[in-house]
């Protein structure tokens, strides 16, 4: 992990907009009639509705997205009592991850009062405007009666994250460390370092699990918690301990099964650790200096199952694992609490998630192949995008079944969807592909069978049941790749075409090769040489029907595999052109470019070409195409160079297709922006249309603007490239396409092969 100094940590809350959060609009402001129905007089109806049935603000405001991060600043972070302004930043930072986590909506609010009592009253009075309220570094003893008050006398969740969240996490990483160490909850011995907020709450979540109070030590500043000290507060004095012969942590820690710290760095020695019983769980939780460092630890006992605060280690305990998406499903299920049931519920939904698979965007993110469960692996990494709906509808079911729910969800399988498309992890598109390629699986040549991540990809999509796959390359190899990335290859055909027992088929599919290209100087023996090559093979399996498409690129330079398609597969007769479209699917809506793959320099004939296949193109994937081809002018402005070119293919389209929303050229601001379009050129075909189709005047625009807008909106999704008019579904990736790609990629290959085949009457 980067070292954070001092000033590259000013510097990032400082520059630009000072702090991390804002405001945003999520209605129309642009005209007058916008602004009245935001404001006067248009706001008095949803104010009057909610005066007559309160349960309406969750209808008409965002109080039911929205949550208050409340603190008075006296137990922030490590850093102590600081006061309430100084933590701003603190719960600034908690509102940007739950944002970005779980798209929950938050108000940071500072609270300058120290005494429970006044906290609560202020707490209380600005409740109404919030549908969750999350309690962040109050100090103990304070911390526990204004939350149980809170959770009392409001009829929202509340929670104070510094116990509760550390609680869910930590107790989801001991039920999987107890069964990698084969060891039972109920007979463990545990010895908890800290009596704070966190540890207490702890604790007490393991004692829900089923941990026994009689087989927990707990230490504070002033040693082991024992039945005859007389300066405990109540938390403390419910976990005093009968034994009279233990005082300190060396004393206490002999024996035991789990370690528990939330106190300070190094105070747990590598002689501790020795004395542990055997297959020790240790988690070592201060931040940033563990109890005991990740190091020390193993080579200490290297059966120690070990566990700490921080990233750059194995098992991270991080808050953020629960608290978004424990508040989304008690937001969605507008709770009045989030009770016991809800953070049980919780705790074995990441429990469980880490005994799953590990998708490919979890590997990425930590530069692994094959994260599975085991001793560096109990908890599930925070950026598994597969949180938001295992957490949000584990709560969500239990705040129904528990009666804390006001609103209830009824589809489960729409919920999880609304939640992943809330997040980007998934567009209508592509379910709507997807949904589509399952009712009729398709035969799937993947070209590059030994690259990770296209053998990823593949198995990826028989599980989603969108094709059969057949891979092309080595078997021995591709089944020794296999089993290092844990993937089951049952039921996928793997093609290794150099072996001697595939002679006869690259020999047949020479000869149809040769015989289809002779006029070319194609000879028989040139054509069997190239059936060597994997795109020439895996493409004749296309040609020959043998298979149904074909998936290749990631090894294969684009101008090399656009001769091979060309020369196998070849171009529909109505064209004398292909090219390639890619899809952008953003919170402004879908976009359709080309070409932005295949044609460099193209001329009025290749981009009649090119529009009339985006126009098929779109209307495939079931979209009315609203065409722009853009320019660097508009509309005539320039006599010379491109737009020309580009003038004399709109006049043509035009002509040619008068039913076709399409005209040009034109500067892409104008394109995209419909108001200044209209006003300013009201003569256009476009006129009150959104523009969602854009065809580029040459490669070097096309391929750079679809790169740019991905790498600026990383929230956006990209599906591509789509080959368009190649005569058999042929399709490309390239060497930075990851395995999410590759699959959406599949979807499409697939359906493509379904509208051939129905084309054909096959």
């Amino acid at each position: 992990m980067a070292k954070i100094t001092k000033e590259a940590a000013l510097l990032y809350h400082s520059q630009g907009k000072p702090g991390k959060i804002e405001v945003v609009p999520t209605k129309p402001h642009s005209t007058q009639t916008d602004l009245s129905l935001a404001y006067s007089p248009g706001v008095a109806e949803p104010c009057l509705e909610i005066q007559k049935n309160p349960q309406d603000a969750y209808l008409y405001t965002d109080k039911g997205n929205l949550v208050a991060v409340i603190s008075n600043g006296t137990a922030v972070l490590g850093l102590g009592d600081i006061g309430a302004l100084s933590g701003k930043p603190v719960m600034e930072g908690k509102g940007l991850l739950f944002k970005i986590y779980a798209g929950i909506d938050v108000f940071d609010i500072e609270v300058d009062e120290k005494d429970p009592d006044k906290f609560v009253e202020a707490v209380k009075a600005i409740a109404p405007t919030f549908g969750g309220i999350n309690l962040e570094d109050i100090k103990a003893p304070e911390c526990f009666e204004i939350e149980r008050r809170l959770k009392e006398e409001l009829d929202i969740p509340v929670m104070h994250d510094d116990q509760h969240g550390t609680a869910i996490i930590s107790s989801a990483g001991l039920v999987n460390a107890l069964q990698v160490a084969g060891k039972k909850i109920d007979e463990v011995k545990i010895v908890v370092n800290g009596a704070g907020a966190s540890a207490v709450s702890c604790t007490k979540l393991y004692i829900s699990l089923g941990a026994r109070l009689e087989n927990i030590v707990m230490l504070d500043s002033k040693g082991v918690i024992t039945k005859t000290r007389t300066d405990l507060n109540e938390q403390k004095r419910f976990f005093a301990t009968d034994r009279t012969d233990i005082h300190t942590l060396a004393e206490a820690i002999k024996g035991a099964d789990v370690f528990l710290g939330l106190s300070k760095g190094n105070v747990l020695t590598q002689d501790m650790v020795r004395s542990m019983a055997p297959n020790p769980i240790v988690f070592a939780l201060a931040n940033p200096t563990p109890e005991i460092s990740y190091e020390d630890a193993m080579a200490a006992r290297p059966d120690v199952l070990m566990a700490t605060g921080r990233s750059d280690y194995p098992n991270q305990i991080n808050n953020v694992i629960g608290f978004p998406y424990i508040f989304r499903g008690a937001l969605d299920t507008q709770a009045r609490a989030i009770n016991e049931e809800m953070k049980l519920a919780a705790v074995h939904a990441i429990a469980g998630l880490a005994k799953q698979p590990v998708p490919d965007v979890v590997n990425n993110a930590y530069h692994v192949n094959n994260l599975t469960f085991g001793p560096d692996y109990f908890i599930p990494k925070p950026v598994d995008p597969r949180l938001i709906t295992e957490v949000s509808c584990a709560v969500a079911r239990a705040a129904m079944e528990s009666g804390v729910a006001r609103k209830n969800i009824e589809d489960w399988d729409a919920y999880c969807l609304h939640l992943r498309e809330l997040m980007g992890y998934e567009s209508k598109l592509t379910r709507q592909l997807y949904d589509i390629a399952r009712r009729n699986p398709q035969r799937v040549v993947f070209a590059e069978g030994i690259h990770p991540n296209m053998l990823k990809a593949a198995v990826e999509a028989k599980a989603e049941g969108i094709c059969q796959p057949i891979l092309l390359g080595n078997d021995e190899a591709i089944e020794k790749l296999a089993k290092q990335l844990d993937l089951s290859l049952d039921g996928i055909e793997i093609v290794n075409l150099r072996h001697p027992d595939e002679a006869p088929r690259r020999e047949r599919y020479a000869r149809i090769l040769a015989e289809k290209r002779a006029r070319e100087g194609v000879t028989f023996e040139e054509a069997n040489d190239k059936m060597f090559e994997r795109n020439y093979f895996g493409m004749m399996m296309v040609e020959t029907g043998e298979a149904d498409a074909f998936i290749t690129g990631l090894y294969t330079k684009y101008s090399n595999t656009i001769k091979v398609a060309k020369e196998v597969i070849g171009i529909r007769p109505e064209y004398k052109h292909f090219g390639t479209m890619h899809i952008l699917n953003s919170k402004k809506g879908t976009f359709f470019l080309a070409d932005t793959l295949i044609n460099r320099h193209p001329d009025t004939e290749t981009l009649i070409d090119i529009a009339r296949l985006a126009e098929y193109t779109v209307h495939f994937f079931n979209h009315t195409p609203v065409m722009a081809m853009l320019s660097y002018s508009n509309f005539g402005a320039d006599a010379e160079g491109s737009p020309v070119k580009v003038h004399q293919a709109v006049d043509y389209m035009q002509q040619h297709y008068p039913d076709l929303a399409i005209d040009g050229e034109m500067q892409v601001n104008f394109a995209l922006n419909r108001d200044i379009r209209d006003v300013k050129y009201p003569f256009t075909r476009l006129k009150g249309k959104d523009v969602n189709t854009l065809i580029f005047p040459n490669l070097s625009s096309a391929n750079s603007a679809y790169q740019l807008l991905q790498g600026m909106d990383t929230e956006a999704e990209l599906i591509g490239p789509i080959q368009m008019g190649l005569n058999k579904p042929i399709h490309f990736t390239d060497f930075e396409s990851s395995v999410r790609d590759i699959v959406n990629i599949t979807a499409v290959a697939v359906i493509d092969a379904i509208v051939d085949k129905k084309k054909s009457g096959r």
